[in-house]
């Protein structure tokens, strides 16, 4: 691991009450644009469906309007559900993204669904998309369609057929696979792939995943050594007491989730504060602060250099989940915009 500590973005586009989408939207490129500043070396979008609090539904639009917006930062999905997509779909969607930001797109692909079994059978009408089963052939569908020489098929009748996601690629995105288990690890390693795990939303399996990838990484000619990092939730503030307010809205909603209950609009800070005590949620609510980064800047980046070093990493990608109070804009993030304002400071090297 170097000893320089890169950081990046993972984005759901949170939605809190009061607020629409277009203000969440907003809200999501206006820090983005602040991360590209600040010297943050990627930020993805997640793929959710049909959750009251996450607009983050379709990762290839917002990453072309953020790219548009953007100068230098590396801009993706965290990822795309592939199962919820034709992967020649994905594969002309993401060539083109290339060629609007030329060597920042990175594609990031999963295999969970992203939301419940009758979102899922809505993703699927318009036709046949990606059998879980098939998950790994269709990632070397995608790493074929993209490329500058592209694919070929061989129809009944015996002749071949030339398919490209894109005419003239002039490079490709960056193929990133994404998972929190076993089996994501052991694939990555299988097809040569960057590999990362998703740390933000469990934390279950992380050491043996990480293991396994490394042990039975096998070279690829893009890749030939292995390459992972982590995702992590994060509230920072220049107090401690802050850095918990704004990390309470994000900590109930993951434990009403983590519960079976529905999802519904993040709350403010001050309504997540004066909720009506439940014990259920807060037992729920004391296990996830102990492995989300919430204090103050000098602790909040002391965490993640502990982090870096325990797993041979020289990356994380932070989850900003500090929300918001009832008297912040509606089309901006503050809590948001403060965290990775104050990790930069702490963590990143200045831009010149």
């Amino acid at each position: 691991m170097s000893e320089t500590l890169r950081l990046s973005v993972l984005d759901l586009v949170p939605v809190r009450s009061g607020q629409t989408s277009a203000g969440a939207v907003a809200a999501s490129v206006g820090l983005a644009k602040l991360a590209d500043r600040l010297g943050y070396t990627r930020y993805w979008f997640a793929e959710h469906h049909n959750m009251r609090s996450v607009a983050s539904t379709t990762p290839p639009v917002l990453i072309a309007a953020t790219v548009a917006q953007t100068e230098r930062i590396r801009v993706g999905s965290g990822g795309v559900m592939l199962p919820n997509h034709a992967p020649f779909v994905v594969a002309e969607q993401f060539a083109a993204l290339e060629a609007i930001a030329p060597g920042r797109i990175d594609l990031g692909l999963g295999r969970a669904p992203g939301s419940d079994p009758v979102i899922t059978q809505l993703l699927r009408i318009s036709g046949p998309t990606a059998d879980v089963d098939r998950f790994p052939d269709h990632i070397a569908d995608i790493l074929s369609l993209v490329s500058p020489d592209g694919a070929t098929l061989r129809l009944t009748s015996g002749r071949e057929y030339a398919i490209t996601a894109t005419p003239a690629a002039a490079g490709v995105p960056l193929v990133w696979l994404l998972g929190s288990s076993d089996y994501s690890a052991k694939l990555a390693a299988s097809l040569g792939l960057p590999y990362v795990f998703a740390n933000h939303f469990s934390g279950e399996g992380l050491e043996r995943a990480l293991e396994l990838y490394r042990t039975e990484y096998q070279p690829s000619e893009a890749h030939p050594t292995p390459q992972t990092f982590l995702t992590a939730n994060a509230s920072v503030a220049p107090t401690l007491d802050e850095a918990r307010a704004r990390a309470l809205p994000q900590l109930r909603a993951m434990a009403r989730l983590h519960s079976g209950r529905p999802m519904r609009e993040l709350e403010t800070v001050e309504e997540a504060q004066s909720a009506a005590a439940d014990s259920a949620v807060d037992q729920v609510i004391a296990g996830m602060e102990r492995r989300w980064i919430i204090g103050d800047p000098v602790a909040a980046a002391s965490e993640l250099r502990t982090l870096a070093t325990r797993h041979g990493i020289d990356e994380i990608m932070i989850s900003p989940i500090a929300g918001s109070y009832a008297t912040e804009a509606t089309d901006a993030a503050p809590g948001r915009e403060q965290t990775l304002a104050l990790l930069a400071e702490q963590v990143l090297p200045p831009i010149e």
